[in-house]
C-alpha cells in the first residue's frame, strides 16, 4: 500500500475522555464511568443522524450541536433544555483543546512517516471545530495542509463516494493502493469500500458488525495498540 488516510474523531484519540469531562462538570445527576459510556455512545448514534440532516439542510448546525445530546439524555431520563445543551456543546468543544492522540497511533505515524507513503486526513465536521483538533493533536508533523480534508469545507461528506473521489483527485491516488483507517463503520468502512479503497475499522468501541452490511473491513482491530501491531506484523 502506497497511500493511508485517516480518520480523526474516535480514531487518532478518545473522543469520549472530552465528554466523560464535560458530563462531570455539567451535570448534577450522579453517574458511574459505564453510565456515561453509555450516554456518549448514544450521544454518538443521534450525532450521526443530525449530522446527516444537517448536512442535507433539514436542520440548522445549532440544532444538530444540542439536538445530539438532548436526544441522549432523553433515553437516560436525564433533564436537559436547549439552553443547557448549548453551554454542553460549548464546554465540549473548549475540553476538545486538551484532546491528545493515542501513544500508539503516534508510533504509528512515525513509522509510515519514516517508511515515505503518503498519508492524509478525512474527517466530517465543520471546518473551524475539525481544524481545531487536526491543529492540537499536531497532525502537521505527519500530514501537510494539503492533504488535509474535512467535510465542511468540501461540500460533501463521508460515506458519500463524492468525497473519496475528490481526494483521489487531489492526492492523485491509486484506489487499489489506497487504504482508509475509521471508527465508523457506516462512514468510514463502507463509505472507503464503496470508492474501491481498502479499509481498517478501528473498532476499539467493540461495535458489532451489521447483519446485512454489503462490504466488510479489510482488517478490524479493537485498540490503538491493535492497529500499530498490524502495521508492524506487515511492515
Amino acid at each position: 500500500m502506497n497511500t493511508y488516510i485517516f480518520d480523526v474523531d474516535d480514531t487518532l484519540y478518545d473522543q469520549a475522555q472530552s465528554f466523560h469531562k464535560t458530563v462531570r462538570k455539567l451535570f448534577q445527576v450522579a453517574l458511574s464511568d459505564e453510565e456515561i459510556d453509555q450516554l456518549y455512545k448514544a450521544s454518538r448514534k443521534y450525532s450521526e443522524i443530525l449530522f446527516d440532516k444537517s448536512e442535507a439542510g433539514e436542520i440548522s448546525q445549532f440544532e444538530w450541536q444540542t439536538g445530539r445530546i438532548i436526544a441522549a439524555c432523553k433515553d437516560f431520563n436525564i433533564p436537559i433544555d436547549t439552553e443547557k445543551a448549548a453551554i454542553f456543546h460549548e464546554t465540549y468543544v473548549a475540553e476538545q483543546n486538551n484532546i491528545t492522540l493515542f501513544p500508539e497511533v503516534e508510533e504509528l505515524l512515525n513509522l509510515l512517516y519514516r517508511d515515505g507513503k503518503q498519508l492524509g486526513i478525512l474527517t466530517n465536521g465543520e471546518e473551524k471545530h475539525q481544524a481545531m483538533k487536526i491543529d492540537q493533536l499536531g497532525l502537521n508533523r505527519w500530514i501537510p495542509a494539503e492533504q488535509t480534508f474535512i467535510s465542511g469545507s468540501i461540500g460533501h461528506a463521508k460515506p458519500k463516494r463524492e468525497v473519496f473521489e475528490f481526494i483521489e483527485q487531489k492526492m492523485d491516488l491509486d484506489q487499489s493502493k489506497t487504504v482508509y483507517i475509521g471508527d465508523n463503520f457506516e462512514k468510514d468502512i463502507i463509505g472507503a469500500k464503496q470508492a474501491g479503497w481498502q479499509a481498517i475499522w478501528m473498532n476499539h468501541r467493540k461495535k458489532g458488525l451489521p447483519a446485512d452490511a454489503a462490504y466488510k473491513p479489510n482488517y478490524e482491530v479493537h485498540s490503538a495498540k491493535e492497529l500499530l501491531h498490524l502495521f508492524s506484523e506487515n511492515s
